[in-house]
C-alpha cells in the first residue's frame, strides 16, 4: 500500500530523531554520534540503495531509501543542535538549486537542458562558492574509479584532454611498460595507480562509466564463478587449473 501523505511521515521521522537525540531521554548510541562517526554509514546506505536498484528489488529499495533518508535527517538534526542549519534548510537548499539548474522549466528561458548547459550552471555555482580550480568540489570520498572519471571530465572541459581515444590508448601501453620496469614497491604502487587512471581515461573517451562497467564485470565474474563451483561440486578446489578453465569456458558457453 502506498502512503500518499509524505509530509506527515516526514514529520514523524523528524520527531523520532529529535527524541533519539534528546539529552535526557534519548538513546545513548545516537547521542554519542557526530558528523564524522555517521559519515561511513551514510556512504554505506547509498551503496545499499544502488545495490537494490541493481538487483531490481523495489521492495528492498523502499527500505534502503528510508535508511538513506534517516542519514540525512540524522545529519540535519546534529546541525540544528549546533545552531548551523535544520532539515528545512536542507530541503530549501536543494529546492532552490533544482529550480536554478532548470531555468527552462521554472524560469523564463526556453530550450532544453543539455549536458553542456547543466555543467555550465554547476560551474557558475562553484564559482559563487569561491572555487579557484576546475577540480574543486570533486568529493574525496567518491569511489576511486568514479572520482578519477570526474577529475578527467572536469579537466577535459578546460581543453586538457586527448583529441581522440588513441591518445589514452597509447598512455595505457606506456603505463604498462612503466609498471613492468618498476623495481621498488613504491614505484610499482605508483605505476599501478597511473595505469588504472589511464584505463579510466580510455573508457571515458568511449563514453562509458568506468564505475558502472566494473560493477557489471564484478557481477558477471561472480555469477560465472559460482556456476563453475556448482559444476565442480565439492571437488572444485582440488581441480587442476586446466580443469577449472574447462568449467569456466563451459559456463561462458551456456550464457
Amino acid at each position: 500500500m502506498t502512503d500518499t501523505a509524505p509530509p506527515a511521515q516526514l514529520t514523524r521521522l523528524l520527531s523520532i530523531m529529535a527524541r533519539l537525540r534528546d539529552p535526557e531521554r534519548g538513546c545513548d548510541w545516537d547521542l554519542a554520534q557526530d558528523f564524522a562517526s555517521i559519515a561511513p554509514y551514510t556512504i554505506e546506505e547509498a551503496y545499499e540503495v544502488a545495490d537494490a536498484i541493481e538487483r531490481g528489488d523495489l521492495a528492498d529499495l523502499k527500505d534502503e531509501l528510508g535508511d538513506l533518508l534517516l542519514q540525512v535527517v540524522f545529519h540535519a538534526r546534529m546541525a540544528e543542535e549546533a545552531g548551523t542549519f535544520a532539515f528545512a534548510d536542507v530541503a530549501r537548499s536543494i529546492s532552490d538549486k533544482m529550480e536554478t539548474r532548470h531555468p527552462h522549466i521554472f524560469g523564463d528561458e526556453g530550450g532544453s537542458m543539455g549536458e553542456t548547459r547543466w555543467e555550465n550552471l554547476k560551474e557558475a555555482e562553484r564559482a559563487e562558492k569561491g572555487a579557484t580550480s576546475a577540480l574543486d568540489g570533486v568529493a574525496l570520498a567518491l569511489p576511486a574509479l568514479m572520482r578519477a572519471q570526474k577529475l578527467q571530465k572536469r579537466a577535459a572541459r578546460t581543453g586538457f584532454d586527448w583529441p581522440d581515444p588513441s591518445g589514452s590508448e597509447a598512455k595505457i601501453t606506456e603505463e604498462i611498460d612503466e609498471l613492468k620496469r618498476a623495481t621498488s614497491e613504491t614505484g610499482k604502487f605508483e605505476e599501478a595507480g597511473d595505469l588504472l587512471f589511464a584505463v579510466v581515461n580510455f573508457v571515458r573517451a568511449h563514453g562509458i562509466s568506468a564505475e558502472d562497467a566494473l560493477r557489471a564485470a564484478n557481477a558477471k565474474f561472480e555469477r560465472r564463478f559460482r556456476a563453475m563451483e556448482s559444476l565442480g561440486g565439492g571437488a572444485f578446489p582440488g581441480l587442476s587449473l586446466d580443469q577449472q578453465e574447462s568449467l569456466w569456458q563451459r559456463v561462458k558457453g551456456d550464457e
